[in-house]
């Protein structure tokens, strides 16, 4: 039987687009009953206290919602070393502590600090690893994420993604009114940042893989059109505003071309838009709806969802339209394909007994596992180590953003006070 594990509450960091606060709860709420025993002692500061950046809070927040972890509570510590130098052993050996992380930051000039890190495996007595960084006050985050993927790395032998974002969209309503949001926040909900407002839908947040740049759907003139947004500076491309759809943006591999669906031709279509020639190329050509293309590990297959066989399955095809074939047969609904970066897995949106769910395919064996049980799924999206997957669903008639592990095993959600939050999008490995 699976545990429960204790709900984590925080508050947000200021946000970036209003002046507004608001609180993010991250409920894990199944782990794997026997996670690594591992104690983050706070780090020393040397300088100006950074209250909202709390490293070994952010790195112990990390590992835990990972699943994989089992934190020793800090009321139990004997002793709180900031250096292996300092570390008894057997403090930590009785209260049964596999692994340790210890840390100090020294502010050597205003809002800048040296950082360093040591993760210790307590029964051998010896250094799993340990970095030392130069880093401004508003990369602290960024850092304490980039450590939680070392010690997750170290200690299970899969690369982490805390140092990830993601990106999603909010509902709001003020009286009467609606407004929808492109917000861009950490892989853990924090630093949520505004790309765009409109008082229309937005839809289909798709990353670069850089990571520097969304595709959405817009409809900020009563129909839907396919843009390109720079993150840095907001700069934007609009991509396909023909008469009828646009929509299910998704950038190729190589961020050479961005795969799209329109009905400028009549029927709903899969068409490649080529950024260095601005040439447009329709892949699909079926009197089916054929929507929803997501790019396989490579650039030079699609997976994607059409109704050609009278319900919604997932096929393929090769890069140039070739080579249609089915991939789903499970069940009278599979939709919204994504296949994970190593090309293992396919995760989808199947409906069984009423009810819309998440769902792996093993791209070897076509096996089918459901991963979750809720009601109204949708969007999922793999973190970038194909580990976790992230999507949306409904609590109490509100959008929330939920994740679970590809195995089934780990399941989490994220709650937001403020909005309905739908269609996340988990992205690529940021540059560091």
């Amino acid at each position: 039987m699976l545990k429960k594990i204790l709900i984590l509450t925080a508050l947000l960091t200021a946000m970036l687009a209003t002046p507004a606060r608001a609180v993010l709860t991250i409920e894990i709420t199944q782990g794997i009953e026997a996670g690594i025993p591992i104690a983050v002692v706070p780090f020393a500061w040397q300088g100006t206290p950074m209250q909202d950046d709390r490293m070994a809070d952010i790195i112990q927040a990390d590992l835990n919602r990972s699943g994989r972890f089992e934190s020793i509570p800090r009321q139990d510590f004997l002793s709180r070393p900031s250096d292996i130098r300092q570390v008894k052993y057997k403090d930590w050996r009785l209260l049964k502590a596999e692994a340790l992380v210890v840390g100090q930051a020294k502010e050597i000039s205003p809002g800048k600090f040296n950082v360093q890190f040591q993760l210790i495996d307590v029964f051998k007595g010896k250094q799993l690893a340990g970095y030392r960084y130069t880093v401004s006050a508003r990369q602290l985050r960024k850092l304490s994420h980039q450590i939680s993927d070392i010690i997750y790395h170290k200690l299970t032998g899969e690369k982490g993604a805390f140092n990830t974002r993601i990106a999603y969209i909010t509902r709001e309503k003020a009286g009467n009114k609606k407004r929808y949001l492109l917000k861009v926040a950490d892989s853990d909900g924090y630093k949520p940042r505004t790309i765009l407002e409109s008082p229309q839908p937005l839809m289909s947040p798709a990353w670069s893989p850089d990571a520097s740049k969304l595709a959405y759907v817009s409809f900020e003139k009563r129909r839907s059109m396919i843009f390109v947004q720079r993150l840095n500076d907001g700069k934007r491309e609009k991509i396909a505003s023909f008469k009828g759809i646009n929509s299910a943006p998704a950038f190729s591999p190589d961020g050479r071309k961005l795969a799209f669906v329109t009905s400028k031709d009549g029927n709903p279509e899969i068409y490649v838009y080529d950024f260095a020639t601005r040439a447009i190329k329709r892949l699909t050509r079926h009197h089916g709806i054929d929507t929803e293309p997501s790019w396989m590990p490579g650039s030079n297959r699609l997976v994607f969802t059409s109704d050609r066989s009278g319900q919604p399955q997932v096929y393929q095809m090769n890069a140039d339209g070739s080579g249609v074939s089915r991939l789903t047969y499970k069940g009278k609904y599979n939709a919204r394909p994504s296949v994970s970066d190593d090309g293992r897995l396919l995760v989808m949106i199947s409906r069984g007994s009423g009810r819309y769910h998440v769902a792996v395919m093993d791209m070897r064996t076509k096996e089918v596992t459901r991963l979750t049980d809720t009601l109204l799924d949708e969007s999922p999206s793999f973190a970038p180590n194909g580990r976790m997957v992230l999507y949306a669903t409904e609590q109490q008639g509100k959008g929330v953003l939920a994740a679970v592990s590809a195995d089934g095993k780990i399941h989490q959600t994220i709650k937001f006070l403020q909005g309905d939050v739908r269609e996340p999008a988990w992205s690529p490995y940021l540059r560091r």
